[in-house]
């Protein structure tokens, strides 16, 4: 019996500590400011998100075991072929475990986009990853502003649109796309 408590009352204190979890992630809770990291990318030049500041960052991170990372991929090549006269970013952080396996597989795909390599994990631990892929969005100041778990086509229209606006003015509000 007393196992069967003592099981429960975990069950219960990791219910909660997940509660407070997703509540501090929320929007009411305010943009949360970015965690900064030093990574490098696929040739081995070192890239840290603070000195990126001014620029909007759309912060993926994934693995190339992962089939929606694999389905979402393309996406964003699309989003960066579209916005490459903006001030916008993208950073692909693998989260494999064998980096030296990344970069033949971007290779072999033709991504153009930068990928950073993290073994360890790092940059997932620190934003509170659940799940790859998940993508952080990034303001001008440092603030994540949109964050989504799995796959999305980032290279819609109305994507577009939103991150043309958040350039533009700021503001993060997702355009809806057009009915008919």
């Amino acid at each position: 019996m007393k196992g069967a408590l003592q099981a429960v009352a975990a069950l219960l204190f990791t219910v909660a500590g997940f509660a407070l979890f997703l509540y501090a992630r929320t929007p009411a809770a305010g943009p949360m400011q970015a965690p900064d990291f030093i990574l490098q990318d696929l040739a081995g030049k070192t890239v840290r998100l603070q000195d990126l500041r001014g620029k909007v960052v759309v912060l993926n991170v994934w693995a190339t075991w992962c089939p929606p990372c694999v389905e979402e991929m393309p996406t964003f090549q699309a989003l960066t072929e579209q916005m490459k006269e903006q001030d916008l970013i993208l950073l692909a952080v693998s989260q494999d475990e064998r980096p030296k396996a990344v970069k033949p597989w971007i290779d072999e795909r033709g991504f153009t986009f930068p990928v950073l390599l993290d073994p360890r994990g790092v940059v997932g631990h620190n934003y509170g990853v659940t799940g790859y892929p998940e993508t952080f969005v990034i303001d001008r100041n440092g603030r994540v502003v949109h964050h989504h778990v799995g796959y999305r086509d980032w290279a819609d229209a109305a994507m577009v649109a939103t991150l043309q606006r958040l350039l533009a003015s700021g503001e993060w509000r997702e355009s809806v796309p057009n009915a008919g």
